[in-house]
């Protein structure tokens, strides 16, 4: 059996991934921070920050697919920011490290990223793959991400970066913090309601990894967007229609939003259009290629 080794493997996404490569037949183990959480698979310790990792966790990695780092839908304080940052960057660093003191060298490397990489601003332009990074705090991050991811490719890896739109699940992730407002009655557009809201259902994220385990013929770096380009407004309307709500009230204006996020607000106020043609045309399939069939599916 082939084994694939994930960090990030007890999140959102690195469950379902992780059931998935299993059931088709990879030997998954995981990398943990900590052995309190309940897991399936055979896990290993490590703590970047001190330099330790469990023995044997590299041994015959054939994939490693770096899932984890902290969540940027907190409070971006000065410490958080660093602590955003130091969970990608340096982790990968670390993992890179070590591969490179035990020779060890997996046929690919599948980094996450995100579409920050292009920067949160609202704008007509649609971002592909050819488009620069921008240099804004998301922008920055992942540009230094991926670049650790790309280190890699000295050890003779085939190195895949996911660019990865909000993702849309049953349980926990966005949805439920899009949801709670709406649903308590007092959801509304934010802003002038015009961004873009770039989003991707769970199950197509997930199967875009698995393609990317699978094709060897996939190298850079991928969007994982849908093809439905929609905006914050329609995004608010079409979850009040899927839970039976009205949106009756007028937009959440920018002020109010600032000063409750401060600098994390650009999350909710800027948003662009994102093209899903690289992947589409390496021969992936969206299954929920528009809004209201992936709303369907995760709130009903």
């Amino acid at each position: 059996m082939k084994k694939i080794l994930i960090s990030g493997a007890t999140g959102l996404v690195g469950k379902k991934l992780a059931r998935k490569l299993y059931e088709r037949g990879y030997k998954v183990e995981i990398l943990v921070r900590s052995k309190s959480k309940k897991t399936d698979f055979k896990s290993y310790i490590w703590d970047y920050e001190n330099g330790f990792l469990e023995e044997g966790a590299l041994d015959n990695t054939y994939i490693f697919i770096h899932l984890a780092g902290a969540s940027i839908s907190k409070r971006w304080t000065k410490d958080y920011k660093k602590e955003i940052y130091k969970s990608r960057i340096d982790l990968a660093q670390f993992i890179y490290e070590k591969m490179l003191e035990k020779d060890i060298h997996p046929e690919a490397v599948i980094s996450s990223s995100a579409v920050g990489f292009y920067g949160q601003i609202t704008s007509e332009h649609i971002f592909s793959e050819e488009d620069s990074p921008a240099e804004d705090f998301l922008g920055s991050i992942c540009t230094d991400w991926e670049l650790k991811a790309l280190q890699f490719e000295s050890l003779g890896s085939r190195v895949v970066r996911i660019r990865t739109s909000t993702v849309l699940s049953e349980k926990g992730g966005a949805l439920e913090t899009l949801k709670k407002p709406i649903e308590l009655n007092v959801g509304a557009p934010l802003g002038s309601g015009k961004q873009y809201f770039p989003w991707i259902h769970i199950d197509d994220l997930v199967n875009i990894y698995f393609k990317a385990v699978e094709d060897v013929s996939m190298n850079g770096a991928y969007n994982a967007s849908a093809p439905d380009f929609v905006t914050n407004e329609i995004l608010t309307k079409k979850i009040a229609y899927h839970l039976n709500k009205k949106i009756f009230l007028p937009n959440i204006p920018k002020f109010i939003i600032k000063t409750v996020l401060g600098e994390m607000s650009v999350l909710a106020l800027e948003g662009s259009r994102i093209s899903s043609k690289k992947i589409e045309n390496a021969g992936f399939k969206f299954q929920y290629n528009n809004l209201d069939k992936a709303l369907s599916d995760v709130i009903n």
